[in-house]
């Protein structure tokens, strides 16, 4: 089996060495862009098995190359942030970044979460064995194909929001805590907080919902989750 292929973006120049070693001992290939542009080069020339994303970069910004990889791709991206950059790490989780990190991090959790990401990205690869796609009244989604479409049209979703969607439907009517969609979704070893949670869940109901600011499909049950509504599961 080929090491998995890690694209590292960022351009100050001590955490590309330092990240570039310690990734390499963990088993990693290593690419390295140093800015914006150049990261959405080496990605297409590269075809890295995940993304390690600074927000503040040269050129364009890491919000603009993550919007730009997922116009393309569901490979996993993880946002490198400062704490101090909280509405940019929302902002990164909107367009489509899987996880996040801040600096200062330490290199073992760093990992863990890569490692995390990969193995959800491959498990759902892997299991798309072939069932009825589920239905949840004007939603539709495809677990072997990957699809939903929403009110007859296509709906493209990265791998979390995809995953939030099927658990929600498959569990339509029932009342699901945030960390049980968590585990459920980002797996066991997730370490943070439910901001994830509640930022992919956004960003899901933007894309089903008739009007997002006020849902009807997924609602928020106030002190214990989510539940999905006005669908029901196809036989």
């Amino acid at each position: 089996m080929s090491a998995e292929r890690v694209l590292v973006v960022e351009d100050e120049e001590a955490f590309v060495d330092a990240l570039t070693v310690a990734l390499t001992r963990e088993g990693f290939e290593v690419d390295v862009a140093r800015d914006g542009a150049e990261a959405l080069q080496a990605f297409k020339a590269r075809e890295p098995d995940l993304v390690l994303l600074d927000l503040m970069l040269p050129r364009v910004s890491g919000v603009d190359v993550c919007r730009e990889i997922r116009a393309t791709s569901k490979v996993p991206i993880i946002m490198v942030t400062a704490k101090s950059d909280e509405i940019d790490t929302v902002v990164g989780l909107e367009v489509g970044a899987d996880d996040y990190i801040t600096k200062p991090y330490r290199m073992r959790e760093l990992v863990a979460r890569m490692r995390a990401v990969l193995r959800r990205f491959e498990d759902a690869r892997i299991v798309g064995v072939a069932t009825s796609p589920l239905v949840g009244h004007d939603i539709e989604v495809d677990v072997e194909r990957h699809e939903v479409t929403v009110r007859g049209e296509p709906t493209p979703m990265p791998l979390k929001e995809f995953e939030l969607l099927r658990i929600l439907i498959e569990n339509a009517g029932r009342v699901l805590t945030r960390d049980t969609l968590i585990a459920r979704v980002w797996g066991d070893d997730y370490v943070g907080d439910t901001k994830t949670l509640d930022v992919h869940i956004k960003r899901v109901r933007s894309k089903i919902e008739a009007e997002p600011s006020a849902p009807t499909r997924i609602v928020t049950i106030r002190g214990l989750g989510y539940k999905f509504t006005q669908g029901t599961v196809a036989p």
